[in-house]
């Protein structure tokens, strides 16, 4: 079996017994051997371009099942070395809360401060010493949880409520993220492919219906912001006002911080000990947070290039402006200056049709006329000379 990459043209015998040429093309060439021919079969270029949206689409299923293993993989690290020393805290925290409710009237006021600091150093550990014993076998490192600050890490948007606080857990924390936060960017330049991709399409159907392109731009452009801001703020919202309990002001205040990766902290979901949360609530946050990062993205692309191009617009008409100044002010003082001063050149300026190319024309007539006056006069002077 021969293959060749090289631009081939070989006769080929059809069934009917006719020769024919088969020549290959740039785009690649497969060779067969059949009843002892050898026969060239060019690839067409709508094979090529399945071939390559294959592709395409085998590298984005591959880049995220490999992302979301990471996450999952992350997580379940997280959680083997953070659960054992968070129930410790708490159960310190329970003490803590025991000893006090047994001795707090005679509690010292340098013992009262010490519990306060003891309270707050657990606050801030993420263990809160509310309620029941039931409520402090809750973990913040469950797997749902888990995967949601490994989200967090990767995203770069860091609430600061939950954080590891082991050794371990703060070295691979570290590692996690030098390697994850690349990848995140990764997928997210993969994700705002596929929602342009989406634009591009829908673009193309209005092309198809006989749309301008201007108008095309617009509804592409307001179909994009639309979409992306009910998904993505609006939605969501309304789910945790119902969820959280949160006001729907408050809900858009955090889906933006959140998808902003700004992440004060002051807002974060699953953290208030009076509420049910269903099972991997968390985790379905994780994911919103994800593809929401890629919507914003996008939509921080398109404003930035909105400003700039706003600003080379505004920079353009200044400059014009200024040129225009700058003219009419030499114009003005040239008119001021005693003629000696001004350049020969700029006394006359040439102007289509006007006095300077007149004045050239009638110099030139002038000068043609002395010249046929010196010609009669000389060849006057020769015939009168041969008279004599």
């Amino acid at each position: 079996m021969n293959a060749s990459g090289s631009l081939l043209s070989l006769p080929v015998k059809d069934p009917s017994g006719n020769q024919s040429w088969e020549g290959s093309s740039c785009l690649g060439e497969a060779s067969q051997e059949c009843e002892g021919f050898t026969i060239a079969t060019s690839l067409s270029p709508c094979s090529v371009a399945l071939k390559a949206m294959c592709s395409g689409k085998l590298q984005t299923a591959l880049l995220v099942a490999g992302y979301f293993v990471y996450l999952l993989v992350g997580a379940a690290v997280f959680q083997a070395l953070e659960r054992t020393a968070e129930k410790q805290e708490k159960m310190a925290a329970a003490q803590m809360k025991e000893a006090f409710l047994q001795n707090f009237t005679q509690l010292t006021v340098p013992e009262m401060e010490q519990f306060m600091k003891n309270l707050i150093e657990a606050i801030q550990n993420g263990v809160y010493p509310v309620g029941n014993e039931s409520q402090f076998e809750e973990s913040n490192w469950d797997f749902s949880n888990s995967f949601f600050f490994a989200g967090t890490v990767v995203s770069t948007i860091g609430y600061g409520t939950l954080h590891p606080k082991t050794a371990g857990g703060q070295i691979f924390c570290v590692f996690f993220a030098l390697f994850g936060i690349p990848l995140n960017i990764v997928f997210l330049h993969r994700v705002g492919k596929m929602l342009s991709l989406l634009c591009k399409k829908l673009g193309k159907f209005l092309y198809e219906k006989g749309m301008r392109k201007k108008k095309i731009t617009f509804l592409t452009l307001l179909f994009f912001l639309a979409t992306g801001i009910l998904v993505f703020l609006c939605l969501p919202s309304v789910f945790f006002q119902i969820t959280e309990g949160w006001s729907y002001s408050e809900g858009i205040y955090f889906a933006f911080i959140t998808l902003s990766t700004i992440g004060f902290g002051d807002y974060v979901v699953g953290k208030q000990s009076d509420r049910k949360y269903f099972s991997y609530y968390r985790v379905l946050v994780a994911i919103w947070i994800l593809f929401g990062l890629a919507w914003i993205a996008l939509l921080f692309n398109l404003l930035t290039t909105v400003l700039e191009d706003t600003e080379k617009i505004i920079v353009k008409d200044l400059q014009q402006i200024g040129k225009v100044s700058k003219d009419k002010l030499e114009s003005q003082q040239r008119r001021c200056w005693p003629v000696q001063f001004i350049p020969e050149e700029e006394r006359l300026p040439p102007r289509a049709g006007g006095d300077a190319h007149k004045m050239e024309s009638l110099t030139a007539d002038s000068e043609h006329t002395e010249n046929e006056k010196k010609v009669f006069s000389n060849s006057k002077t020769n015939a009168i000379t041969c008279e004599l």
